[in-house]
């Protein structure tokens, strides 16, 4: 089984994979690949620099992603340029992690699963993770300090969330900050696998 997962920010999409992960699943995270190209030293790294600047890096040589994201917020055509850079790379540490992979559900934990129309044919199902947009502002603000307007720029580029629930073969609303309802959604997501 290759399962999709994808949500907005806030909507614990990373959770629910970590859920899943405990009941037997493998579990792809394209951020936590993508982070590793633009960590200090990492596949990305030159590229960046050499596009962007050194002033995009920070003391240590990693991305400084607060300078990128305010640049690609005021620039879209900045944002297409560094998924140019990046998106190739996590890709083929996707499709390396996912051949060595012998789960018998492999989680694909995909941010820009909608966005990019090369995901669907690859997978059996589309998982999505869905709250109310207050409710991932509030997590936001609970988990990373970023006030509203932040947040809600970080939602206004990413898909819109019935686009998201359009595409979808399976949903898990995910409103509260109750944990124990996600962890019966994945219990119930792991006997309906077989994990």
């Amino acid at each position: 089984m290759r399962l999709g997962l994808t949500g907005g920010i806030g909507s614990g999409k990373s959770t629910l994979a970590r859920l899943l992960q405990a009941h037997g699943a493998g579990v792809i995270d394209a951020d936590a690949i993508a982070r590793r190209c633009t960590e200090a030293g990492g596949a990305a790294i030159p590229a960046i620099e050499q596009t962007f600047g050194p002033g995009f890096l920070d003391a240590e040589g990693a991305l400084d992603r607060q300078r990128m994201r305010e640049h690609v917020f005021a620039q879209p055509e900045a944002r297409r340029t560094l998924e140019r850079i990046v998106h190739p790379l996590v890709a083929t540490e996707i499709r390396r992690q996912a051949q060595a992979s012998t789960a018998a559900c492999l989680v694909f934990d995909v941010p820009l699963l909608v966005e990019s129309p090369r995901w669907r044919p690859q997978l059996d199902r589309v998982l999505v993770v869905d709250c109310s947009p207050a409710t991932q502002v509030r997590r936001v603000n609970a988990r990373s300090g970023w006030d509203a307007a932040t947040t809600e720029a970080v939602m206004r580029n990413q898909s819109p969330r019935t686009l998201r629930l359009a595409a979808a073969d399976l949903v898990v609303f995910n409103d509260t900050d109750d944990l124990d309802s996600l962890e019966h959604a994945a219990q119930a997501l792991a006997d309906r696998f077989g994990l």
